[in-house]
Protein backbone atom coordinates (compact mmCIF):
# COMPACT_ATOMS: atom_id res chain seq x y z
CA UNK A 1 0.00 0.00 0.00
CA UNK A 2 1.47 3.42 -1.09
CA UNK A 3 2.79 5.28 2.11
CA UNK A 4 0.69 8.22 2.30
CA UNK A 5 -2.33 5.58 2.79
CA UNK A 6 -0.37 3.56 5.76
CA UNK A 7 -2.94 4.90 8.13
CA UNK A 8 -5.65 2.53 6.87
CA UNK A 9 -3.45 -0.66 7.42
CA UNK A 10 -3.12 0.68 10.42
CA UNK A 11 -6.83 1.56 11.26
CA UNK A 12 -7.89 -1.97 9.92
CA UNK A 13 -5.58 -3.93 11.78
CA UNK A 14 -6.97 -2.06 15.14
CA UNK A 15 -10.42 -3.47 14.06
CA UNK A 16 -10.96 -6.49 15.89
CA UNK A 17 -14.46 -8.04 14.52
CA UNK A 18 -12.47 -8.45 10.90
CA UNK A 19 -10.40 -11.69 10.09
CA UNK A 20 -6.82 -11.16 9.04
CA UNK A 21 -8.52 -12.43 5.67
CA UNK A 22 -11.51 -9.27 5.16
CA UNK A 23 -8.50 -6.70 6.01
CA UNK A 24 -6.36 -8.00 3.39
CA UNK A 25 -9.49 -8.32 0.80
CA UNK A 26 -10.59 -4.83 1.88
CA UNK A 27 -7.00 -2.85 1.68
CA UNK A 28 -6.49 -4.56 -1.28
CA UNK A 29 -10.14 -3.72 -2.66
CA UNK A 30 -9.02 -0.38 -1.82
CA UNK A 31 -6.09 -0.04 -3.73
CA UNK A 32 -7.34 -1.75 -6.79
CA UNK A 33 -10.46 0.34 -6.72
CA UNK A 34 -8.24 3.72 -6.38
CA UNK A 35 -6.09 2.32 -9.87
CA UNK A 36 -8.44 1.28 -11.94
CA UNK A 37 -12.46 2.36 -10.57
CA UNK A 38 -15.11 -0.15 -9.34
CA UNK A 39 -16.55 -1.24 -12.56
CA UNK A 40 -12.85 -2.19 -14.26
CA UNK A 41 -12.06 -4.25 -11.28
CA UNK A 42 -12.71 -7.91 -10.92
CA UNK A 43 -12.83 -10.03 -7.45
CA UNK A 44 -10.51 -12.10 -8.92
CA UNK A 45 -8.06 -9.49 -8.88
CA UNK A 46 -8.93 -8.40 -5.19
CA UNK A 47 -8.54 -12.35 -4.69
CA UNK A 48 -5.20 -12.37 -6.36
CA UNK A 49 -3.57 -9.02 -4.77
CA UNK A 50 -5.00 -9.93 -0.98
CA UNK A 51 -3.69 -13.21 -0.92
CA UNK A 52 -6.58 -15.01 -0.64
CA UNK A 53 -8.88 -17.31 -2.62
CA UNK A 54 -11.75 -16.21 -4.71
CA UNK A 55 -14.87 -17.75 -2.89
CA UNK A 56 -13.03 -15.96 0.73
CA UNK A 57 -14.53 -12.58 -0.67
CA UNK A 58 -18.24 -14.27 -1.36
CA UNK A 59 -18.22 -15.83 2.05
CA UNK A 60 -18.77 -12.21 3.51
CA UNK A 61 -20.21 -10.71 0.38
CA UNK A 62 -23.16 -12.03 -2.29
CA UNK A 63 -21.85 -9.35 -5.42
CA UNK A 64 -19.02 -7.30 -5.82
CA UNK A 65 -21.17 -4.30 -5.09
CA UNK A 66 -22.18 -5.52 -1.64
CA UNK A 67 -17.67 -5.34 -1.30
CA UNK A 68 -17.60 -1.80 -2.12
CA UNK A 69 -20.34 -0.91 0.12
CA UNK A 70 -19.15 -3.20 2.24
CA UNK A 71 -15.72 -1.64 2.39
CA UNK A 72 -16.45 2.30 1.85
CA UNK A 73 -19.45 2.40 4.35
CA UNK A 74 -17.57 1.18 7.13
CA UNK A 75 -14.20 3.39 6.50
CA UNK A 76 -16.50 6.37 5.98
CA UNK A 77 -18.44 6.31 9.10
CA UNK A 78 -15.50 4.87 11.14
CA UNK A 79 -12.18 6.35 10.05
CA UNK A 80 -12.42 8.91 7.26
CA UNK A 81 -15.67 11.21 8.64
CA UNK A 82 -13.92 11.66 11.92
CA UNK A 83 -10.21 12.07 10.17
CA UNK A 84 -11.98 14.47 7.96
CA UNK A 85 -14.05 16.31 10.66
CA UNK A 86 -10.91 16.50 12.87
CA UNK A 87 -8.65 17.39 10.88
CA UNK A 88 -10.57 20.28 9.05
CA UNK A 89 -11.42 21.64 12.88
CA UNK A 90 -7.66 22.31 12.86
CA UNK A 91 -8.07 25.26 10.58
CA UNK A 92 -12.29 25.92 11.14
CA UNK A 93 -11.36 26.44 14.98
CA UNK A 94 -8.82 29.17 14.53
CA UNK A 95 -9.48 32.56 14.46
CA UNK A 96 -8.81 34.12 11.25
CA UNK A 97 -8.57 37.95 10.79
CA UNK A 98 -9.56 38.17 7.58
CA UNK A 99 -11.12 35.94 4.59
CA UNK A 100 -8.27 35.08 2.58
CA UNK A 101 -6.17 34.03 5.72
CA UNK A 102 -8.65 31.64 6.72
CA UNK A 103 -8.86 30.28 2.61
CA UNK A 104 -4.89 29.88 2.40
CA UNK A 105 -5.05 27.69 5.67
CA UNK A 106 -7.92 25.87 4.52
CA UNK A 107 -6.55 25.25 1.06
CA UNK A 108 -2.98 24.04 2.39
CA UNK A 109 -4.83 22.06 5.17
CA UNK A 110 -7.23 19.90 2.47
CA UNK A 111 -4.31 20.09 0.22
CA UNK A 112 -2.05 17.70 2.98
CA UNK A 113 -5.06 15.83 4.07
CA UNK A 114 -5.51 15.05 0.21
CA UNK A 115 -2.02 13.65 -0.65
CA UNK A 116 -1.98 11.29 2.64
CA UNK A 117 -4.78 9.75 1.81
CA UNK A 118 -5.15 10.05 -1.87
CA UNK A 119 -6.39 6.15 -2.28
CA UNK A 120 -9.39 6.41 -0.84
CA UNK A 121 -10.20 9.98 -1.78
CA UNK A 122 -10.11 8.78 -5.44
CA UNK A 123 -12.69 5.81 -4.17
CA UNK A 124 -15.00 8.21 -2.89
CA UNK A 125 -15.16 10.71 -5.77
CA UNK A 126 -15.31 8.27 -8.43
CA UNK A 127 -18.02 6.06 -6.71
CA UNK A 128 -20.50 7.91 -4.20
CA UNK A 129 -22.23 9.92 -7.75
CA UNK A 130 -23.01 6.31 -9.29
CA UNK A 131 -23.93 4.66 -5.34
CA UNK A 132 -27.09 6.07 -3.38
CA UNK A 133 -25.84 4.42 -0.17
CA UNK A 134 -22.42 5.85 -0.58
CA UNK A 135 -24.07 9.35 -1.39
CA UNK A 136 -26.58 9.19 1.95
CA UNK A 137 -23.61 8.55 3.86
CA UNK A 138 -21.37 10.87 3.07
CA UNK A 139 -23.93 13.52 2.98
CA UNK A 140 -24.75 12.11 6.52
CA UNK A 141 -21.76 11.60 8.44
CA UNK A 142 -19.59 14.37 6.64
CA UNK A 143 -21.37 16.44 4.20
CA UNK A 144 -24.19 18.73 6.53
CA UNK A 145 -21.40 18.59 9.51
CA UNK A 146 -18.55 20.52 7.19
CA UNK A 147 -21.06 22.71 4.96
CA UNK A 148 -22.92 24.33 8.64
CA UNK A 149 -19.55 24.84 10.12
CA UNK A 150 -18.73 26.94 6.76
CA UNK A 151 -22.17 28.42 6.56
CA UNK A 152 -21.23 30.07 9.84
CA UNK A 153 -17.94 30.93 9.07
CA UNK A 154 -19.15 32.94 5.59
CA UNK A 155 -21.72 34.61 7.98
CA UNK A 156 -18.84 35.47 10.11
CA UNK A 157 -16.98 37.21 7.63
CA UNK A 158 -20.16 38.83 6.24
CA UNK A 159 -20.69 40.51 9.52
CA UNK A 160 -17.36 42.13 9.08
CA UNK A 161 -17.98 42.95 5.82
CA UNK A 162 -15.64 41.10 3.53
CA UNK A 163 -17.99 39.02 1.86
CA UNK A 164 -20.78 39.98 -0.53
CA UNK A 165 -24.26 40.02 0.31
CA UNK A 166 -25.33 36.41 -0.80
CA UNK A 167 -26.46 33.92 0.53
CA UNK A 168 -24.21 31.77 2.54
CA UNK A 169 -25.11 28.11 1.07
CA UNK A 170 -23.96 30.15 -2.24
CA UNK A 171 -20.64 31.38 -0.72
CA UNK A 172 -19.78 27.96 0.54
CA UNK A 173 -20.74 25.97 -3.21
CA UNK A 174 -18.50 28.79 -4.99
CA UNK A 175 -15.80 28.84 -2.85
CA UNK A 176 -15.74 24.52 -2.41
CA UNK A 177 -16.00 24.53 -6.36
CA UNK A 178 -12.65 26.40 -6.69
CA UNK A 179 -10.84 25.12 -4.15
CA UNK A 180 -11.42 21.30 -4.75
CA UNK A 181 -11.84 21.84 -8.41
CA UNK A 182 -8.32 23.21 -7.95
CA UNK A 183 -7.24 19.80 -5.95
CA UNK A 184 -8.61 17.35 -7.67
CA UNK A 185 -7.28 18.59 -11.17
CA UNK A 186 -3.83 18.55 -9.88
CA UNK A 187 -3.74 15.39 -8.17
CA UNK A 188 -6.58 13.67 -9.23
CA UNK A 189 -7.01 14.49 -13.22
CA UNK A 190 -3.55 15.78 -14.01
CA UNK A 191 -1.33 14.94 -11.89
CA UNK A 192 1.80 14.82 -14.12
CA UNK A 193 1.53 18.56 -15.70
CA UNK A 194 3.70 21.23 -14.71
CA UNK A 195 2.41 22.69 -11.58
CA UNK A 196 3.45 25.49 -9.49
CA UNK A 197 1.33 25.00 -6.14
CA UNK A 198 2.30 28.06 -4.60
CA UNK A 199 1.32 30.33 -8.06
CA UNK A 200 -1.86 28.12 -8.38
CA UNK A 201 -2.49 28.26 -4.50
CA UNK A 202 -2.52 32.41 -5.31
CA UNK A 203 -4.62 32.35 -8.12
CA UNK A 204 -7.42 30.54 -6.99
CA UNK A 205 -7.09 32.26 -3.33
CA UNK A 206 -7.47 35.78 -5.37
CA UNK A 207 -10.19 34.46 -7.73
CA UNK A 208 -12.54 33.58 -5.08
CA UNK A 209 -11.62 37.07 -2.81
CA UNK A 210 -11.89 39.54 -5.48
CA UNK A 211 -15.08 37.87 -6.53
CA UNK A 212 -16.67 37.77 -3.50
CA UNK A 213 -15.60 41.12 -2.10
CA UNK A 214 -18.67 43.77 -1.81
Amino acid sequence: MPEQDAWLSELFEEDEELTDKQKKVMIAAIEIFAEKGYSATSTSEIAKKAGVAEGTIFRHYKTKKDLLISIVSPVMVKFVAPFIIKDLNKVLDREYKHFEDFLTAMLENRREFLVRNLSIVKILIQEIPFHEELKLLFKEHIGLKVIERFVRLVQYYQQKGEIIDLPPLTVVRITFTNVFGLLIARYLVLPEADWHDETETKFTIQFITKGLKP
